[in-house]
């Protein structure tokens, strides 16, 4: 669900700003990565600023894809299933569904498993390949949802690993990167000419950081379009692998709890929220990761 895209977006933008200020500290106390050529027009080096811009944007999208599994275990607290350790009934289930949906998604390594404990009914899949990937559950998912539903939301997780999703994500948000990178320092240094030199340094660094932000909500936009063309795909690849109807009873199973916790005035429960599903917002849905679930639903039924 919401919470694979979550943690990566997080991760990139930490590593992006970090990179940003020490890169930025560097510079401003020597002239390694000038980009200021003094010469005729603006006086910038476009060459080096697209160079710069590309390595950043590239290196803190890749950075993040390799810390997403553990990120991931780390945040939300995760229990790796060992399947050949002693397990729970319930536990040994969830294992057996994954291995068996992987096994028929083609995977030759199977993704490690794991459960968090939360009441939210949710499930993701990350990790930086599909040889290194991990699925995870919430057991207030494992609590309420039927076998049926819970296959159908483990198979759609496994088509995110099979299809790949996180490493065309990556690749997109490194594009997306490298043009938050160029334009927030672009706009940056135009912004500090309008200032006094004294204060130029200042004023650079501050307006890098504050232009990075603005960027990166924009460019959140064009991900989370992504995002939620990938699911269509992901539903579609749950479908092939469970069966339509139980993708279809496992959307319907989200839908069905979205609609409780709306009637009993819980729009703000954390499990709503990360899953990006139930507000109908023009501006929310730019933001959300996830497509309604009604069209979801109606896309699944139409094939």
């Amino acid at each position: 669900m919401g919470k694979r895209i979550l943690f990566f977006l997080l991760t990139n933008f930490l590593v992006m700003t970090t990179i940003i200020i020490v890169w930025s500290i560097i510079t401003t106390f020597t002239d390694i990565g000038a980009i200021e050529t003094g010469g005729p027009g603006l006086g910038i080096d476009f060459i080096a600023l697209g160079i710069f811009s590309i390595i950043v944007g590239f290196a803190g999208s890749f950075i993040s894809l390799g810390m997403s599994r553990w990120i991931a275990k780390k945040m939300m607290n995760i229990k790796v299933l060992d399947p050949n350790g002693q397990l729970t009934r319930g536990e040994r289930a969830v294992v057996e569904k994954v291995h068996r949906l992987s096994r028929a998604a083609g995977l030759t390594h199977m993704p490690e498993v794991g459960i968090y404990h939360s009441q939210e009914v949710n499930a993701f899949a990350t990790g930086p390949s599909k040889k290194r990937s991990l699925v995870a559950v919430s057991s207030g998912l494992l609590n309420v949802m039927d076998d049926a539903a819970v296959e159908g939301v483990i198979a759609h997780e496994v088509a995110h690993v099979a299809n790949g999703d996180m490493v065309t994500m990556t690749l997109l948000q490194g594009v997306v990167n490298t043009f938050v990178v160029f334009f927030s320092r672009l706009a940056a240094i135009l912004v500090s000419r309008l200032v006094r030199s004294e204060m130029q340094m200042v004023v650079r660094f501050a307006a890098i950081i504050i232009f990075q932000i603005l960027f990166s909500i924009l460019g959140s936009i064009v991900v989370m379009a992504y995002s939620r063309h990938r699911e269509f795909h992901a539903d579609r690849g749950g479908a092939d692998l469970a069966g339509r109807d139980k993708m279809a009873h496992a959307l319907r199973s989200l839908k069905s709890h979205v609609n409780r916790a709306t009637v009993n005035d819980r729009t703000d429960d954390a499990a709503i929220q990360t899953m990006k599903i139930s507000s109908k917002g023009k501006m929310s849905k730019l933001f959300s990761s996830h497509p309604d679930l009604d069209e979801r639903i109606a896309r699944l039924e139409q094939r």
